[in-house]
């Protein structure tokens, strides 16, 4: 691995000004059915972070996060979600799942791959629900979870059930994608398709183009597509869940609690979903929980808002050890 003469050593991240515009040397690690790229930073032997990205963003959305909670003595982990950037499918006969349970099975299977016992888990959209997945059915390997939107566990049996016309109408790509022009509309569109959910989703957030072609690269992956195109049929209860991941779902249909110290996060311009008082889940948490409404950011809440994010990571830490 890049730091096992260098504990103690974050990487060297290329920089313009004082915002880094790289996230270092790209590491890679055999990880159940994945072969998973990932980017490590901070001492060996600190707190593990595990930062989970979401769609359609990838790891950069970390790029400040993760220095500087490496500066806070962490060991800090930003890995590419199934489907993204150099991760990939050890077998080609494996499913190309996007389905709920895969991202917290992904998830656990990385920590084994990286030998880590116990960390925080962060994340928000795709990887907030891995995070709030991995957190519910495996408690002791959490210490803490830090969720943007709050509980993202999907309540699948309940699809069907239609909410407020404007949400509806924010959330026309996984409609779009359930169909066979969406999935090929994804597969000749996809950089366009990104640059209207990141427009739509953080209204307040200027990227400039070299920032969205930075991630953009991610989405050239091959399985991209069927990832994605899954993940949606899947969550609206029109593509079943492949087999090796049954009992995940069980599991997860249930709704269950997640009994680790959490910080849960809304961003107050989120053009997607509107921020809350964080009381409409609150059964959901067991332990001791936050919830903390960001100004000035939408949905991709630590790029946006990279202190913010970092601070969530370092005080559900500190709930953690006065629990």
């Amino acid at each position: 691995m890049l730091f096992a003469n260098l504990k103690s050593v974050a990487p060297v991240l290329a920089v313009a000004g004082t915002v880094p515009t790289s996230l270092g040397q790209l590491e890679q690690v055999r990880a159940g059915v994945l072969d998973i790229g990932y980017y490590e930073f901070g001492p060996g032997d600190g707190p593990a972070v595990v930062l989970l990205h979401g769609y359609p963003y990838d790891v950069h959305a970390f790029v400040e996060v993760a220095p500087l909670l490496a500066a806070r003595g962490n060991r800090v982990i930003v890995p590419h979600l199934r489907g993204h950037g150099t991760t990939s499918f050890v077998e080609e006969a494996t499913p190309r799942s996007g389905q709920q349970a895969a991202l917290g099975v992904d998830t656990i299977a990385l920590m084994d791959a990286l030998e880590i016992r116990k960390a925080v888990l962060a994340g928000y959209d795709w990887g907030g629900r891995a995070a709030c997945i991995a957190a519910a059915l495996w408690p002791e390997r959490c210490t803490g979870l830090v969720s943007g939107n709050g509980y993202l566990i999907q309540d699948i049996a309940h699809a069907e059930a239609p909410i407020a016309a404007k949400s509806e109408y924010a959330l026309w790509y996984q409609y779009y994608f359930t169909t066979a022009r969406g999935e090929a509309g994804l597969a000749a569109h996809r950089d366009d398709i990104a640059r209207i959910l990141w427009t739509n989703e953080c209204p307040t957030w200027h990227f400039d183009d070299a920032t969205f072609a930075r991630s953009a690269a991610s989405f050239e992956n091959p399985d991209y597509v069927d990832v994605v195109t899954h993940s949606y049929r899947h969550r609206l209860g029109l593509a079943p869940g492949f087999a090796q991941y049954a009992g995940v779902e069980s599991k997860l249909a249930a709704l269950p609690i997640i009994r680790v110290p959490a910080i849960t996060l809304d961003g107050a311009t989120n053009g997607v979903i509107a921020p809350t008082d964080g009381t409409w889940d609150a059964a959901k948490y067991a332990s001791k929980r936050i919830h903390r409404v960001i100004p000035n950011a939408g949905h991709n809440l630590p790029q946006e808002a990279p202190q913010a994010f970092a601070d969530a990571v370092t005080d559900v830490s500190a709930l953690a050890l006065a629990s």
